[in-house]
């Protein structure tokens, strides 16, 4: 291993060390997998049940872990949630299930500046003061294109108006470029 100890290596691999003396004896897998059945396998006739559960006219709009639920209330366990998500994807039935709108995961379309004030962007930052639990909030619009702060404010207390009346005031040209308000 030129020089590396083999402990080091096994680690960075990811492998044990053990593993890796089995491998020089042998390449051949040698485990031969459980010898019987688990005593909680579910049977053909359940997960059929499953299937026809979770397609039902009750429960077609619901996930997995919603059907478990609602049948527990009503007294029924057939199998866990685990069960269900692995049978109801087994039989590719696992997938947007309801009446909303699949979740979407697309980016956003980014924006691009090509010249100054086309795209501001502006933040809230909290600014602690000397009594703990008291803060300032500043209130802060920057020019994407040249990041350059075309106005800020700093305030007691964190308000949608204080941002509303300062973007206002940045668009009316009011020189509110530096002020403290309170």
């Amino acid at each position: 291993m030129n020089g590396c100890r083999l402990k080091v290596a096994c680690k960075d691999l990811g492998i044990d060390l053990k593993t890796l003396n089995r491998w020089r004896e042998s390449l051949e897998d040698q485990r031969r997998g459980p010898l019987c059945q688990p005593a909680n396998k579910l049977s053909l006739a359940e997960k059929g049940r499953m299937i026809e559960i979770a397609t039902s006219r009750e429960y077609q709009d619901f996930s997995p872990w919603k059907i478990v639920a609602s049948m527990a209330d009503q007294g029924t366990y057939l199998a866990s949630e685990a069960s269900f998500y692995r049978v109801l994807k087994e039989n590719a039935l696992l997938h947007h299930r309801g009446q909303s709108k699949q979740p979407s995961y697309d980016r956003p379309m980014p924006l691009v500046a090509n010249a100054p004030n086309q795209i501001w962007s502006w933040d809230i930052t909290y600014l602690p003061t000397q009594v703990r639990g008291q803060y300032f909030y500043l209130y802060l619009f920057m020019d994407i294109f040249s990041r350059k702060i075309v106005g800020w404010a700093v305030y007691e207390k964190e308000s949608m108006d204080y941002s509303s009346q300062l973007f206002a005031g940045i668009c009316d040209n009011e020189n509110i470029d530096i002020c403290f308000c309170s």
